[in-house]
């Protein structure tokens, strides 16, 4: 007999076969929480509400089964004990043969009114409401009690109701008021059960609703934050808010601290460096102009311009606020520097709002890496900017040979060349990082897709 596997013994240990029933109730937890609101105030409310609904079905159904029936079958039980008795009466004393002194007592005694229809039949039997607890608890004890043939109505007149009892001679008709039968003034309770509880629901909703707006503000302004915006805001709520909010706050100084030392730093290096290139370029010029010393200028021309690449892309201009800002000005703009570069703009579209609130300056260099980058592959460009479910769209086509499907996603990495990309020829390699650290910066990003125009679509997706 072989021995058993210990690392399958193992594995079994750690995570044992589940039952169907254990798998049945992933999926029906699964369904449930997939149908249940997502958002924290619905979800208070729901926590609110389901014990309060829980607990007023739970008290009506027990009013229900034990009082309000339980009363309404003793009520029933008297008046049908009451027509008995008026029935024996009847049949026991017949020197009344008009039944006037047996009127007389079941209007003046029993508040009942009795008539004697001699010769008469029963009506044919009408259809039963369809929920009367009044109907059923009269209709047992009449056959409990009297245990003749009968006809009641307790739907036609509101406020009365009607009961006919076969006897030799006829049928006996007793009518009674509503009230005698049925409780009556129990739905008051009810009643006020219901409005009590919507008062208090109200209440609850109220309170809440002041308890859930210092979270959605603390939402909005970490949003308004990771958007480049600033926004003014003092933490208020409960206490477990406060302090989510003063973290925040000092979460946002030592972030803010943080990136002014990174641009101070930068801004140091890049002037040290600026200095030396210079002193390269006064040297240089100071040379005899050669092939060498021509080859040589275009060397510390291109390390100056990676320079820039590189300082720019560290410093991502997250020193620059957000301001509203016209668009329809800014492509018009971006149009007009298309076109130094020798491309051809065919159109500038602007539907929607003409005003987002975005770094101008940044954006601006964002737009324009994407541009310069079409305009350097293609001879043919369209600019176009639409706002669309509360984001602001600018799209950037071309006619040039574009970029496969597969390689979309690794043009936007730092330093990546590919054999057909359009990361900047020549260049520092950062064009469209650049561009996307700004998009991102901003609460939104850029996508890559085929164009209309046969080359490639850039189009950046910024919140408006």
């Amino acid at each position: 007999m072989n021995a058993p596997d210990p690392a399958l013994a193992r594995a079994l240990r750690q995570n044992p076969p589940r039952s169907g029933l254990h798998r049945l109730w992933k999926r029906v937890s699964r369904a449930i929480g997939d149908r249940l609101p997502k958002g924290l105030y619905a979800r208070s409310l729901i926590i609110i509400i389901a014990p309060v609904v829980l607990l007023q079905s739970v008290i009506a159904y027990t009013f229900m089964e034990r009082h309000w029936q339980l009363v309404t079958k003793r009520l029933s039980a008297a008046v049908t004990a009451d027509v008995a008795a008026l029935i024996d009466i009847y049949e026991s004393y017949p020197q009344d043969k008009d039944a006037d002194t047996l009127s007389r007592i079941a209007g003046e005694r029993l508040n009942l009114d009795l008539d004697i229809l001699k010769g008469a039949k029963l009506p044919p039997p009408g259809p039963r409401p369809f929920f009367s607890i009044l109907d059923e608890a009269l209709s047992d004890e009449i056959q409990r009690q009297i245990r003749r043939p009968f006809w009641i109505d307790t739907v036609g007149r509101s406020n009365l109701i009607e009961i006919r009892v076969a006897i030799p001679d006829g049928v006996m008709r007793i009518t009674a008021r509503r009230s005698q039968a049925y409780a009556s003034n129990s739905h008051i309770f009810l009643v006020w059960m219901i409005g009590s509880s919507l008062v208090l629901l109200g209440v609850a909703i109220l309170f809440l609703r002041n308890q859930i707006k210092p979270i959605l503000r603390l939402a909005a302004v970490a949003e308004g934050f990771g958007k480049g915006r600033e926004i003014e805001f003092r933490p208020r709520g409960a206490r477990e808010v406060r302090q989510a909010g003063h973290a925040f706050i000092e979460m946002k100084r030592r972030i803010e601290r943080a990136m002014e030392q990174r641009t101070t730093m930068l801004n140091g290096v890049s002037h040290d460096l600026r200095t030396i290139l210079t002193r390269f370029r006064l040297s240089l010029a100071l040379i005899e102009q050669t092939d060498e010393i021509e080859d040589l200028t275009r060397d510390v021309d291109e390390m100056s311009r990676m320079l820039e690449g590189y300082l720019a892309f560290a410093r991502g201009d997250s020193a620059e606020p957000a301001t509203p800002t016209d668009m329809r000005s800014l492509l018009q703009d971006l149009r007009t520097d298309v076109e130094r570069l020798g491309a051809h703009v065919s159109a500038v579209d602007l539907a929607g709002a003409p005003e987002v609130t975005v770094r101008p300056g940044a954006f601006r260099r964002c737009l324009f890496n994407l541009a310069s980058n079409a305009a350097r592959y293609g001879e043919t460009v369209a600019i176009s900017g639409r706002l669309e479910a509360r984001a602001f769209l600018v799209s950037i086509d071309d006619d040039g040979p574009g970029i496969p499907p597969e390689s979309r996603e690794a043009v936007f990495k730092p330093f990546v060349r590919l054999d057909d990309a359009r990361q900047d020829a020549g260049g520092s390699g950062l064009g469209l990082a650049i561009a996307r650290d700004i998009a991102r910066a901003h609460g939104g990003d850029i996508t890559l897709q085929d164009s209309p125009l046969g080359g490639l679509r850039a189009t950046v997706r910024v919140p408006a």
